[in-house]
């Protein structure tokens, strides 16, 4: 965290990310296993409560911050004095030095949508994207094929009891910062946060997730300044057209030496291709 905002009152806490269950396995025997925990965290806007979100638990002040502020909610770090997460009670409160008059007009406009963990936003989530301009970086295929590669080293949750998404910061080939949790927009959301309280450029980055590259994705993405996405999953219609519109080079079905370039082709670099067989003649 920046100098600037050290008065800021936080807390420290943690909670268990899997739990040790038995179950029965395909061959009638009882086997020891591990599945993700799932617990409701209330976040509070200066005691008035804005959402329950379903959640792993990992990193709750960066995920309700990451969340308030890509929905629009809050955007001056300056402004916070508090940010309090208590599971005795499943609570995250966040207190501002400035008052949120327009808090229930924002809360009116909501939006059911395709999310996997939230699936709701609100007023303010549209607000800025005509400001956004992002860079349009030249990305090696070979760079790609290492990031993938070196990405399969995390995802620990996922190893051990399955049921979550995985949501990486990078920086060329190397991972800068990796969060899993039981809904994508979580994940996406505590990154968000973390590179807020860090003052974290997105400019130079690369963002990886497991999940679905939908509109709310590729907007959340475009709002932390990050220019290129690459998804182990696919892509919906509408996550495209955003992409297109916004500049971001969006990359999915990304796997092993597998990848499909949905926007932003012109910005990779082909230099890992195998050179072509020579037709029979």
């Amino acid at each position: 965290m920046s100098n600037h905002n050290h008065s800021l009152i936080r807390t420290a806490t943690e909670v268990p990310l899997t739990i040790a269950v038995k179950a029965i396995d395909q061959n009638g025997e009882q086997v020891d296993k591990h599945i993700a925990c799932e617990r409701p965290l209330t976040v509070y806007l200066n005691w008035q409560p804005i959402v329950t979100l379903m959640t792993l638990g990992a990193r709750a002040e960066a995920l309700s911050l990451g969340y308030l502020k890509n929905q629009g909610f809050i955007s001056d770090l300056d402004k916070l004095e508090s940010v309090i997460v208590d599971w005795e009670v499943s609570s995250a409160a966040i207190i501002t030095k400035e008052s949120t008059a327009d808090l229930d007009e924002k809360l009116s406009e909501k939006t059911v949508t395709s999310g996997c963990g939230q699936g709701t936003v609100y007023g303010g989530f549209m607000d800025g994207l005509d400001e956004i301009n992002l860079p349009s970086p030249q990305i090696k295929q070979s760079m790609l094929y290492a990031l993938l590669k070196n990405i399969s080293e995390y995802n620990e949750t996922y190893k051990n009891a399955g049921a979550v998404h995985g949501c990486g910061l990078c920086k060329e080939d190397e991972i800068v910062d990796f969060v899993e949790d039981v809904g994508r927009h979580n994940a996406v959301d505590t990154l968000a946060g973390e590179m807020w309280l860090k003052e974290t450029i997105g400019e130079d980055k690369l963002f990886y997730t497991t999940g679905r590259l939908t509109s709310e994705m590729v907007i959340k993405v475009a709002k932390m300044g990050i220019p290129v996405v690459l998804s182990r999953s696919g892509a919906t219609q509408m996550g495209l057209e955003l992409a297109q519109k916004l500049g971001i080079t969006m990359i999915a079905r990304a796997k092993g030496k597998h990848f499909l370039i949905y926007n932003g082709a012109e910005n990779i670099e082909f230099d890992a291709v195998p050179p072509k067989r020579p037709t029979k003649t």
